[in-house]
């Protein structure tokens, strides 16, 4: 499985303090030369860590892959068709919640998705949508056009090491199984850290997990450049063997 590092949290520790310490771009060139397959920002709707001229600059990196997470609106969709990031990634959004609370309602707004996708993937650009492991909201991420979801895999990462571990699992599992018979590609993240990561190798032809928050804690203590190769070889290798 490849891996993509989202580098939010490196901007949410800048701008407490404000300033450029420590820089966003530094933090994209130590993921470059550590091979990542993408830099994941999430762009929020009140610029509470990752900012316009942030992403603009990440963009303008040679050989930077990108990935944009943004919410489904027409103020997000008018700045990636200004950029053109690689790919972008649809989150659902609130604005009190401290982190993304569950997957996007595809289903729900379906005719929206289908509008919302098209001009992006004209321009050349991967979409995909976030989402929980759910047939109904897969089925309606099958009609939109987008060649990718990104499994949720939050309620697996919490209830990790518990009897509930099981059942989230398994669905994780299933949704992904369930999605690549409709041709799509499967992606995954949120939660994951360095304990319960092994366990998406059980999942066939995950394409690549986005992780964050855990790879920036730990680099805290070890530097960021060793956090992401000791993340980046737990995706690479099946643990144990």
């Amino acid at each position: 499985m490849l891996l993509g590092v989202n580098i939010d949290h490196v901007a949410t520790l800048r701008n407490a303090r404000g300033g450029n310490d420590p820089d966003i771009l530094t933090a994209v060139r130590i993921c470059k030369d550590c091979n990542v397959a993408s830099i994941t920002t999430h762009l929020r709707e009140d610029r509470r860590h990752i900012k316009d001229a942030d992403v603009e600059a990440i963009r303008m990196m040679p050989r930077v892959r990108l990935n944009l997470e943004m919410a489904m609106t027409k103020e997000m969709q008018k700045f990636a068709l200004k950029i053109r990031p690689h790919a972008v990634c649809i989150v659902p959004e609130k604005r009190q919640e401290l982190t993304t609370e569950g997957g996007l309602d595809v289903a729900g707004q379906l005719k929206w998705a289908i509008e919302f996708t098209k001009p992006l993937i004209d321009k050349g650009i991967e979409v995909s949508f976030f989402i929980d492991p759910d047939v109904h909201q897969i089925s309606a991420v099958s009609k939109t056009g987008a060649p990718f979801i990104e499994l949720h895999t939050g309620r697996y990462s919490n209830t990790y090491g518990t009897p509930d571990e099981e059942k989230a699992f398994e669905d994780l599992k299933g949704a992904a199984v369930f999605a690549q018979n409709f041709g799509l590609k499967v992606n995954a993240g949120h939660g994951l850290n360095y304990d319960n990561v092994h366990r998406m190798h059980e999942i066939p032809n995950l394409v690549e997990l986005n992780i964050g928050h855990s790879i920036i804690s730990r680099a805290v203590f070890v530097g960021l450049d060793k956090a992401i190769k000791e993340m980046k070889s737990l995706c690479e290798v099946v643990r144990g063997k």
